[in-house]
């Protein structure tokens, strides 16, 4: 009698974890690609007045900002497309994992990680970015935008922020696995 108890916790353990597996997946698929279409959707256009001389008639010269301006920005978007990518041939990969026995689950993992880090890397590289946009550089002569261009740096700014939960929904993802790995292994 005392098999079959002990039995049926494993069984309800992992049937816990492929759940919270399979939720943290859809997770990071949700989050990456809301993250990767605020991006690319995020254009702004204002009239910005330039006075050359005080006898000459201010111009007013429209301008605009577009995420692909940057290459931090690029980086940003290409790397939530891969993650958003990764996310949803992942999903079905760890629905395939529960049937097979071979090293499949162990390929996830690593490639879990190796999203993190790139979400992490080009999450660091945008908010580079925004922070010389929102507060300038007055060494080097770089002037601050997001006074001019505050619908711009909200959507970019709500972008990274989706992107970092995205990047810490991979982060549990590999700690699941390695918790997953440490019952397993007793």
């Amino acid at each position: 009698m005392e098999g079959v108890g002990s039995n049926l916790k494993v069984v309800e353990s992992s049937r816990r974890i492929r759940y919270c597996d399979g939720l943290l997946r859809v997770l990071g698929l949700l989050l990456t690609l809301v993250a990767a279409i605020l991006t690319g959707a995020d254009k702004e256009t204002k009239t910005i007045p330039i006075s050359i001389t005080k006898t000459l008639p201010t111009l007013h010269v429209p301008v605009t900002a577009k995420w692909h301006y940057m290459s931090a920005f690029v980086y940003f978007f290409v790397s939530n497309a891969i993650a958003f990518s990764y996310a949803a041939a992942s999903l079905v990969a760890s629905m395939a994992v529960r049937t097979s026995k071979d090293k499949t689950g162990l390929v996830v993992v690593i490639l879990d990680m190796a999203i993190m880090g790139l979400l992490l890397s080009a999450n660091g590289a945008a908010i580079a970015v925004g922070i010389l946009g929102q507060y300038g550089n007055s060494h080097v002569q770089w002037r601050k935008v997001c006074n001019s261009f505050g619908g711009f740096c909200h959507q970019m700014t709500a972008a990274i922020s989706l992107s970092l939960v995205g990047s810490l929904v991979f982060f549990w993802l590999v700690a699941v696995a390695l918790l997953n790995l440490h019952k397993k292994s007793r």
